[in-house]
């Protein structure tokens, strides 16, 4: 689920048309949380937080416009790399780690 100021804003494109931008800092707390409940689970399976983990699949898919977990992954890595990365880094404490290699 995408809560209410989930920090996804818009940039004009040519033609005039928008697309939607998720926040730098948004895609990283999901990432992060994905990656832990990843190993959560790959410890010790627990039902909540396999909904959990389902949940923020399903999240991080619908706000990276893809159908598939890896895809989504993949396009967050690459949106927390374009610019605006060094300026992340002073203020969010980015350290370049990525979740797909």
């Amino acid at each position: 689920m995408i809560p209410r100021g989930s920090g996804i804003g818009s940039e004009k494109q040519r033609e005039g048309r928008y697309v939607l931008v998720p926040d730098r800092k948004v895609v990283r707390e999901l990432l992060t949380r994905y990656a832990s409940l990843r190993i959560a689970q790959a410890e010790r399976h627990v039902p909540t937080a396999a909904r959990e983990l389902e949940d923020l699949s399903y999240t991080l898919c619908v706000m990276m416009g893809t159908s598939s977990i890896h895809d989504a992954i993949a396009k967050a890595d690459a949106l927390l790399l374009t610019k605006g990365r060094s300026e992340a880094a002073d203020v969010d404490g980015e350290n370049g780690l990525t979740l797909v290699g």
